[in-house]
């Protein structure tokens, strides 16, 4: 009985233990799960305050505000042949028209101070674009137009709020007269902000308002098409050799952990080889999508490599041997059978891999790509800049006006990466084979 009664006893005290023991382990699963739910929540509030914080900076950047002008195109500019000739265009003095133009809506202004200061509430590149419309329609010639032509970035500021209309003139560039300009021009509905084209078409400028990433979009999109072009063919072809001809050795183990080390390797090494190699060794044009392509695909190559041997990997042995018991030699079974099974791994690990080659700034700052670059390009050969680096160009300068800039060209580079990213999705889903 004693004994019988010890042995309950034992069992109950066991059986609370595991109760204690069951109740310790389903907190630590609670705990484990808020503190899942937290980490989550964090990650989602830190990226909702940096996207939050971009838009609401750069998305000003996409409007731009305009001044109209009642423009004089008779007169003494263009000679006697009506519609004029280029040669007439090209010599015609179109800072005189505008100049005339912006007097004439204020025609109490006389001194030249005040002259000067209404002047400046036009961007330098208002003659250019009133240059542009009479070389595009020159009929325009001998009449009175009126042409909505940019302003300065001062009153782009104002007009968007980014400087307080009621600051102190020590706090704005504006004078308390350009103010007083600005208010009238408002009322005789001279002044509005429309889509800013010059973003997305033009090249870079020391003048905020005349600047765009059209040139740093070709820039990239070059880049990118060099880094494909040489970065895939030789990244498959790699990945098919290791995995289905390379003999399992010392030599292909030490090839495999030395791909799976570059992949880890930081972007500016890559930048450092390709200024030594292509630069230095081969002489090849600085600061050209050309070799910007090239040093992209050594910084591509690892992560095409590793997904294509982790899709070919994937794909049954069962698909091999069927195909070598029909007589398919090696090659004709890896590549009529093996490579179009594996074909989305590949694709998505490639776009994955060029989006993020998309977004690289380092390796490309080390070949000159960060050089102050007007022009679009036209060639792979032409000096360019790119997408990231015109972001970090335009960072490092102090005017407000390029800050907004810099966040509009942030906003469309994220655009482009989650872009590419949701194309690597759609490629997968829809090649996708179940085994």
């Amino acid at each position: 009985m004693s004994k019988g009664t010890g042995l309950l006893i034992d069992h109950s005290i066991l059986q609370e233990r595991v109760q204690v023991q069951l109740r310790q382990r389903h907190r630590a699963e609670q705990r484990f799960k808020v503190y899942g739910i937290l980490s989550i929540s964090l990650a989602v509030v830190f990226i909702a305050v940096l996207f939050a914080t971009i838009v609401n900076t750069g998305s000003s950047a996409f409007k731009q505000t305009k001044i109209l002008l009642q423009v004089d195109l008779g007169g003494d500019q263009f000679g006697d042949n009506i519609p004029p000739k280029e040669k007439d265009i090209e010599a015609a003095n179109f800072h005189l028209l505008t100049k005339r133009a912006i007097y004439k809506a204020f025609p109490t202004v006389t001194s030249r101070g005040g002259k000067r200061q209404l002047y400046r509430l036009l961007s330098s590149g208002a003659p250019f674009q009133l240059k542009d419309i009479v070389k595009e329609s020159p009929d325009v010639v001998g009449k009175t137009i009126k042409v909505w032509v940019t302003a300065s970035d001062d009153v782009d500021m104002v007009i968007k709020g980014k400087v307080p209309r009621d600051a102190g003139p020590d706090l704005r560039r504006l004078t308390n007269q350009q103010m007083g300009w600005l208010r009238e021009l408002e009322k005789a509905g001279a002044l509005t902000t429309k889509f800013n084209t010059t973003l997305f078409l033009s090249g870079d400028s020391r003048e905020p308002e005349l600047a765009g990433i059209g040139g740093a979009l070709v820039g990239s999109f070059l880049s990118i098409l060099v880094c494909i072009a040489l970065a895939l063919p030789i990244g498959v072809m790699s990945a098919v050799y290791l995995e289905e001809f390379a003999p399992k050795n010392r030599y292909t183990d030490l090839i495999e952990v030395n791909i799976n080390n570059l992949a880890a390797v930081p972007s500016i090494v890559f930048g450092l080889l390709g200024l030594a190699i292509f630069l230095n060794m081969f002489d090849l044009p600085r600061s050209a999508p050309l070799v910007g392509g090239m040093v992209l695909s050594l910084m591509t190559l690892p992560t095409i490599i590793i997904a294509s041997r982790a899709s070919i990997k994937a794909v049954p042995p069962s698909i091999r041997e069927a195909a070598t018991a029909l007589g398919a030699s090696r090659v004709q079974v890896a590549f009529h059978h093996v490579v179009p099974l594996a074909r989305p791994g590949i694709m998505s690990g490639t776009v994955i891999g060029v989006a993020q080659a998309l977004g690289e700034t380092a390796p490309l700052l080390m070949i000159g790509m960060v050089a102050f670059v007007v022009d679009i390009p036209g060639s792979i050969l032409d000096a360019a800049t790119a997408l990231p680096v015109q972001v970090f160009l335009w960072s490092d300068i102090p005017e407000r006006a390029f800050s907004e800039r810099t966040a509009a060209a942030i906003l469309i580079l994220l655009a482009f990466t989650i872009l590419m990213n949701l194309t690597a999705v759609i490629l997968r889903r829809k090649f996708e084979t179940s085994w």
